[in-house]
C-alpha cells in the first residue's frame, strides 16, 4: 500500500519582528484580494456605483462577517462545550476553528448592511460575492493541508497521506479534494457564469448548489470532528449543515430562471 509522509510544513510563513505570520492568515489575505478584484470588475461592468470607497467598505464588512460568523459557527456547531469551559479561547483564532456555514451566514448579514447603506440590491451584491468566494475556499483549504488539520478518513489509495497526530495509517488528503472542487473548479465555473448578466440570485444559487454538492461528496472522505463523530444515520455535521445550503441554491436558480423567462416574455414574477 503506497502512501506519502506528510511534508514538514511550518504553519508560520514568516516572522515580522515579534509577529508570526501564519499561512492561514495569508490564505485570508489572498482570498480577500481576489474578492476585491472580482468586486471591482463587476462593480464597473454592471454599473453598481460603489466606487473605490464603497468597494473598500464592502470588503471590510465581508471580512468582519466571515471571521466573526465563521468563528461563532464553529463554536456553536462543532465544539460548544469546550468553549463554555474556557470562554476566552473563542478569541484564539490562531489555534484554528472556523465554520464555512457560520462564515456564510456572517457574510450574508454583512451584505444586507452594505446593500442598505449603498442602495445596491442585496442579491446583486450576493451574486458578486458568490463569484469571489471560491477563491477564499481554495486558499483556506490549502492552508488546512499545510497545517496538517481536517484530514480525511483512513484509506488504501496510493495518494494517501500519513498525517502527524492522525495515527500511522494513510488518510485521504480531503483538504486538497475540497480545495480542488469547492475552490478551483467552483471558481472557474463562477467566472464563466459571470461573463453574462443574469437575473438576481442566479450566480449565488449556482455557487451554493455546487458548493453543497461538492461538500456533501467530500464529507464521505473526510474524518468527522473527533468531538462530534458521526451523527445518526452515519452522516456528518458538515453534511447536515450543507443540505439547507444546497436547497437554497436550487431555489435561487429556479427563481432566477423564472425571472429571466418572465423578462423575455414581458410577464411578471412574484
Amino acid at each position: 500500500m503506497a502512501s506519502f509522509a506528510f511534508p514538514a510544513f511550518d504553519p508560520i510563513a514568516l516572522h515580522l519582528g515579534p509577529l508570526a505570520v501564519r499561512w492561514y492568515g495569508l490564505a485570508y489575505v489572498a482570498g480577500f484580494l481576489v474578492a476585491w478584484w472580482v468586486l471591482k470588475v463587476l462593480d464597473e461592468r454592471w454599473g453598481l456605483g460603489l466606487g473605490p470607497d464603497g468597494r473598500m467598505v464592502t470588503i471590510i464588512a465581508a471580512l468582519i462577517g466571515v471571521v466573526g460568523g465563521g468563528r461563532l459557527g464553529y463554536v456553536l456547531f462543532y465544539n460548544l462545550s469546550a468553549y463554555l469551559r474556557a470562554p476566552l479561547t473563542v478569541f484564539a483564532l490562531w489555534d484554528g476553528g472556523m465554520s464555512f456555514h457560520g462564515g456564510l451566514a456572517g457574510i450574508l448579514l454583512a451584505g444586507v448592511w452594505v446593500s442598505r447603506h449603498y442602495k445596491v440590491p442585496f442579491l446583486t451584491l450576493a451574486d458578486i460575492g458568490a463569484v469571489g468566494a471560491p477563491a477564499g475556499i481554495l486558499f483556506g483549504r490549502l492552508a488546512n493541508f499545510v497545517n496538517g488539520e481536517l484530514w480525511g478518513r483512513v484509506t488504501t489509495v496510493p495518494w494517501g497521506v500519513v498525517f502527524p497526530g492522525a495515527g500511522a495509517l494513510p488518510r485521504h488528503p480531503s483538504q486538497l479534494y475540497e480545495a480542488g472542487l469547492e475552490g478551483l473548479v467552483l471558481f472557474a465555473v463562477m467566472l464563466v457564469l459571470a461573463r453574462k448578466r443574469h437575473a438576481e440570485g442566479f450566480l449565488l444559487g449556482w455557487m451554493l448548489t455546487l458548493y453543497g454538492g461538492f461538500r456533501i461528496f467530500v464529507e464521505f472522505f473526510r474524518e468527522p470532528d473527533v468531538q462530534i463523530g458521526f451523527l445518526p444515520g452515519g452522516v456528518t455535521m458538515g453534511q447536515l449543515l450543507t443540505v439547507p445550503v444546497l436547497l437554497a441554491g436550487v431555489w435561487l436558480i429556479a427563481r432566477a430562471v423564472r425571472a429571466d423567462r418572465a423578462a423575455r416574455t414581458g410577464g411578471q414574477i412574484s
